[in-house]
């Protein structure tokens, strides 16, 4: 039997190849919840004209962190929807005026707060002394994507990549440390332009662990084209890390600490050297953070009413670090160098208790398994990347990415099952184990783009060669009279080997003003071998060997009629394969009756996407899809 509750690594239900012709679905940017209160006003200004996309922040009053941004519409309308219960102070900007501050906002739930309307006061200025800087708004609305920006803003410091995600709109992030956009799940998570192999519980740790202090700025791409991996079917979100451009030395230094029911802690360091010949630029950090999970469950399996509660308590020490250089050779050619790492070194403690009766009569306990394991674990990653630029001309440009990774999770877990009476006064049986996984991925990546202007459109070419080798190793053991014995039934070793060889045309043009389309083909062809090894022989199962080539065309048309009116028709064909963690038949146990295990059968799902999209004043997307 089996019975998942570890909310961080998901099982996925086996795929399988379809086309889903979906009802209609409306996808909100704003991220419209049922919960909490809203804020909501107008925005003008001293003439009494609506002032357009301002940005618009809730700030919480105690700590001055912030909770949510929006931007107002065409009409200097806006509305902050999904706010906790509390007390929060509203800051709206805008470029050339003054900004406007209301203080104690006391929200509660289902509150409907309206502020009427709010006046911008023009900004003086003494013009003996003029001094001029150019600030980013928080958030940027581009035809492609929209730029949530961190650096220079309060978000800078105290926060993490995760926390800052929670901020960002158009993104959710659920109790379970689950990024969706635009209620869409399964979304990629890209560091600087490239993807990061880890999913479940090791991303949620590795973006817990990036400091907000590293990140210039955040994209959410929600319809990549083609010259993006066909991986993945809800979009992009792209975390991109400071690098100074300014000529000269410069450097910060930072730190935070917040207390909640636990404590956490960070501090972290900035450096940058920039001549007109090369950039040396760097930054490292340390932080301590402890975490909390609870979780209760109720399943019916095999004749048996399970009323379970899980509560887990973990602590991790962390250290990252980035270093890289980039070298000026003339004006159109760069070569950059870039190193960084990340290591986590924790554990957790989980209390499991699982009162176990008849299906017949749930009332009637018949025995409580209480399992207090201890987990430690240590989790690397490190990453080697070597670019070359070519700026040919205004528009026409080459680009080389040579990269590769390498992660190791390693941990130990002591679980102990002990089986009482309903009162736990009296100890029937118990069962030891203690369970030892490891996993080493290796990703080596070759990676090409040319893009040149091209009968008024632009063109694009590129084509990217990656090699996935994950090995892991799992050691089962049973303790016996307190001696530690390799369960050979249980303990065993999966490889897994994935070749892509992955090509891209695109096209994209401008019809007249108001038209203009986008068309894009990638190819790519997967060898992908999976071998499970047994310490008993006859336990040999034969390997999984997976060879499939497949087309990824999109294409879409795009009508703009007036301004702050956009319609789309887009096709695409993408492609979600399992997660390593997911084809990992290891089983990852809370206790006796509550583990999870992976399939390394699964197949890729292939998905037909045909959407006929609107999209008003860049913020609200209505979809049929």
């Amino acid at each position: 039997m089996k019975h998942t509750t570890h909310p961080s690594k998901p099982i996925k239900l086996k795929t399988c190849n379809y086309l889903t012709l979906g009802l209609l679905i409306f996808l909100f940017s704003a991220q419209l919840s049922a919960q909490n209160g809203q804020i909501k006003g107008q925005l003008q200004d001293d003439q009494s004209e609506a002032v357009i996309y301002s940005n618009v922040s809730i700030y919480n009053s105690s700590d001055s962190s912030l909770v949510k941004v929006e931007t107002s519409d065409d009409s200097g309308i806006f509305a902050i929807q999904g706010i906790p219960a509390g007390n929060y102070f509203l800051k709206a900007t805008y470029v050339g005026l003054s900004d406007i501050v209301r203080p104690d906002l006391a929200i509660s739930d289902d509150t409907v707060l309206d502020l009427g309307v709010l006046k911008f006061a023009v900004g003086g200025t003494d013009l003996a002394e003029v001094t001029v800087t150019t600030t980013r708004a928080i958030v940027e609305i581009k035809p492609d994507r929209t730029v949530f920006n961190v650096q220079g803003t309060i978000n800078s410091v105290g926060e993490e990549a995760l926390s800052l995600l929670r901020k960002a709109p158009g993104v959710t992030v659920d109790n379970n440390d689950n990024v969706s956009v635009l209620g869409r799940s399964g979304v990629r998570i890209f560091i600087d332009g490239k993807p990061l192999p880890l999913g479940g519980a090791d991303l949620a740790a590795y973006l817990k662990n990036l400091p907000a202090e590293q990140i210039d700025r955040i994209d959410i791409i929600t319809n990549p084209g083609a010259k993006y991996e066909a991986e993945g079917n809800a979009g992009i979100v792209d975390i991109r890390l400071k690098r100074e451009k300014g000529i000269g030395a410069n450097g910060s230094l930072s730190g935070s600490y917040s207390q909640g029911r636990h404590s956490r802690y960070n501090f972290s360091g900035t450096g940058n050297y920039r001549t007109k010949k090369f950039n040396i630029f760097g930054n490292a950090g340390l932080g301590d953070m402890t975490a909390f999970n609870d979780m209760i469950f109720q399943a019916r399996q095999n004749g048996l009413f399970l009323d379970e509660i899980n509560n887990t308590t973990w602590n991790t020490f962390s250290t990252n670090y980035r270093i890289g250089t980039d070298f000026f050779i003339g004006k159109k050619h760069t070569i950059g160098f870039l190193v960084s790492g990340n290591n986590d070194n924790g554990g957790n403690n989980g209390d499991n208790i699982i009162k176990i009766s008849k299906l017949s009569d749930i009332n009637n306990i018949d025995s409580v398994l209480v399992n207090n394991s201890v987990n430690q674990a240590t989790n690397s990653s490190n990453t080697f990347n070597i670019n070359y630029k070519y700026d040919i001309a205004k528009g026409k440009g080459l680009n080389i990415d040579l990269d590769y990774g390498k992660y190791k999770n390693d941990s130990e877990r002591f679980s102990p099952n002990r089986y009482y009476n309903e009162n736990l006064d009296t100890l029937l049986t118990e069962v030891i184990n203690i369970i030892e996984p490891e996993t080493n991925i290796d990703i080596y990546t070759l990676k090409t783009d040319y893009e040149q202007p091209l009968a008024g459109g632009q063109f694009g070419i590129g084509g990217k060669l990656s090699r996935v080798v994950s090995d892991n190793e799992f050691l089962f053991f049973d303790e016996i009279a307190e001696a530690k014995i390799q369960n050979n039934q249980r303990s065993n070793i999966f490889n897994y080997t994935e070749n892509v060889y992955a090509g891209y045309l695109s096209y994209n043009r401008p019809i007249n003003k108001k038209w203009s389309f986008s068309s894009g083909l990638r190819a790519e062809q997967t060898d992908a071998l999976g071998e499970l090894t047994p310490f008993d022989a006859s336990l040999q199962e034969d390997p999984v060997v997976q060879n499939y080539f497949s087309l990824f065309p999109s294409a879409g048309l795009t009508w703009n009629p007036k301004q702050m009116h956009s319609f789309n028709l887009a096709y695409g064909r993408r492609i979600n394969r399992p997660d390593y963690n997911v084809l990992n038949p290891f089983e990852d146990r809370l206790s006796e009756l509550s583990f999870q295990k992976g399939n390394p059968a699964l197949q890729p799902e292939i998905v037909n996407n045909l959407e006929l999209g609107y999209t008003l004043k860049y913020r609200y997307n209505f979809k049929l899809a």
